[in-house]
């Protein structure tokens, strides 16, 4: 696909012409705001419209790209690639759509939560590490600079880790859990900046258009192929890739429950699409060792994901950490459908990303809620609530069919997705329809650990001395909001479909643009 342009004069003159920085900026200065008014009350309104303008933008800036071509914004006068770029294309223009809607969806239902979980002197500073949180992972999907990637990587990081800690003033373990993540988080961290300085040594440049043409013009040597698999370990870790996860379940189970919700819908998104710009538009699947590395790596450790962590999500007794091991497993499709190496595959990778992201936020929301009216996630303390909470639960429902895919929800379309790309594959090689049976038998064991969620709500009596009503309003209101979503986009399937087959054309023709072409729909 050639990347269609329109350059624009040497300067920008119109609000428009600067959102893509307007896309990191505003949630940037919206955090020190709230530290510096010191207002509780305050908080929560501003990162609530911060949110709601980034989300705005993300969608102008995805009506932009969607029919293909790039926007180039340059910092400070600096042409690329001595100058660090914002890049805005098909696909990190979805992936900021998905970052930012979820974003601020999820503060109605933090206004409620984060009352009941974490104590009022720290809701100031827990509203702004969230405003960082969501430039870091707004920015490291929107720049075309890697070491920038490494730099809002670490802001995302730093700030989840503080978010994570706040859920002790409920259990303590969520220091650990925090702790954990911070171990894991800084050794990827590390291998990623290290993959980084190798390519800077090989290549000289950052700019990662650049980094494409470079290593395309002087091929593939060992200081490159070392950095990819520095690259790959540190962002499979941020990823929670299969078996680079381990801080995933305690993170997600003992944070506050508006915090799991936030970092369950994007965190993983922003970090793996990150992975998919450096494996298709920096490298490109053109070498070998690329191709090696998904077929022979990703691929069987994708399956193995898939089935390990819905097994054991099956066995869990706590409704939160159920669903923190199911994203693993969820994690394993994504990655399947990257390692499966055709438009189908990249394009159902891409869907189930963004599918993943609404069942699973909406089904941390129900835990949230039943955790507000119960104090516990545990299946003994929720059972039989589906009686007392019906339009809570009934959100669960409709997030529990579209995890498994049910037809007529989100989930359906990707899955169905990816069996299509792997029987596509079968006539090249025969051990994909292994591969498509594979898919279909783990989303059998996603049945399981979901029909056990819905007979604790529903086919076990409840406590009898429980006094557990409806979630509050302001609760219900985005989980219906998601809820609607999962439906509407498993009705209605072109919109998101034609977006995520541009986006995943635009990764398989490595199409970030090179640096002296003439077609960008950007600015300088």
């Amino acid at each position: 696909m050639a990347n269609t342009a329109l350059v624009a004069e040497h300067t920008a003159r119109t609000l428009y012409d600067h959102l893509p920085l307007l896309q990191v900026l505003v949630p940037f200065c919206a955090a020190p705001l709230i530290v510096l008014l010191g207002s509780r009350r305050l908080a929560w309104p501003l990162a609530f419209v911060s949110s709601a303008i980034a989300l705005i933008i993300s969608v102008m800036l995805m009506m932009s790209v969607r029919e293909g071509g790039y926007i180039s914004y340059t910092m400070g006068g600096w042409s690329p690639p001595l100058g660090i770029e914002y890049r805005i294309d098909a696909t990190n223009a979805y992936v900021l759509m998905l970052i930012s809607a979820i974003g601020t969806v999820v503060l109605p239902f933090a206004y409620v939560s984060v009352k009941d979980e974490i104590r009022s002197k720290d809701h100031s500073l827990f509203y702004a590490c969230w405003m960082l949180c969501l430039t870091g992972l707004l920015g490291m999907v929107a720049t075309g600079d890697a070491f920038n990637v490494f730099v809002f990587l670490e802001i995302s990081s730093l700030s989840t880790y503080v978010l994570v800690a706040q859920g002790a003033a409920r259990d303590r373990r969520a220091l650990t859990a925090a702790y954990d993540y911070l171990i894991m988080g800084t050794i990827g961290a590390t291998f990623f900046v290290i993959g980084l300085g190798m390519l800077y040594m090989a290549t000289g440049t950052l700019n990662m258009a650049d980094l494409a043409d470079r290593i395309a013009d002087q091929g593939a040597n060992r200081t490159v192929r070392s950095g990819f698999a520095f690259i790959v370990v540190g962002l499979g870790l941020k990823v929670a890739m299969f078996p680079l996860h381990l801080w995933l379940p305690k993170a997600y189970t003992f944070a506050p429950s508006a915090v799991t919700v936030f970092l369950s819908a994007t965190a993983t998104k922003a970090a793996l699409y990150v992975l998919m710009r450096f494996i298709f538009s920096v490298y490109h699947p053109d070498f070998s060792f690329t191709t090696n590395a998904l077929e022979i790596i990703f691929l069987p450790l994708a399956i193995i994901a898939m089935f390990s962590a819905s097994f054991v999500a099956a066995f869990q007794i706590n409704f939160k950490r159920m669903l923190a091991y199911s994203s693993i497993a969820q994690v394993g499709y994504m990655l399947l459908g990257i390692a499966i190496l055709t438009e189908t595959g990249l394009t159902a990778a891409l869907l189930h990303m963004f599918n993943h992201g609404l069942a699973k936020a909406l089904l941390f929301m129900g835990v949230g809620a039943l955790v507000l009216r119960t104090g516990s996630a545990f299946y003994t303390q929720i059972s039989g609530l589906g009686r007392k909470m019906p339009l809570t639960c009934g959100a669960i429902v409709v997030g529990g069919l579209s995890l498994i895919g049910v037809p007529g929800t989100a989930g359906f379309l990707s899955k169905w997705l990816l069996v299509q790309a792997a029987l596509e594959r079968v006539a090249e090689n025969s051990s994909f329809l292994l591969v498509s049976i594979a898919i279909v038998l783990s989303s059998l064991l996603a049945v399981v650990y979901v029909w056990r969620v819905f007979e604790v709500l529903y086919l076990r009596e409840p406590d009898p001395n429980s006094t557990a009503t409806e979630a509050p309003l302001m609760m219900l209101i985005p989980m219906w909001i998601l809820a609607g979503s999962c439906l509407w986009f498993g009705l209605s399937t072109d919109f998101l479909y034609d977006i995520a087959n541009q986006a995943a054309l635009g990764l398989l023709d490595g199409s970030m643009g090179m640096l002296d072409s003439n077609e960008a729909l950007g600015v300088k």
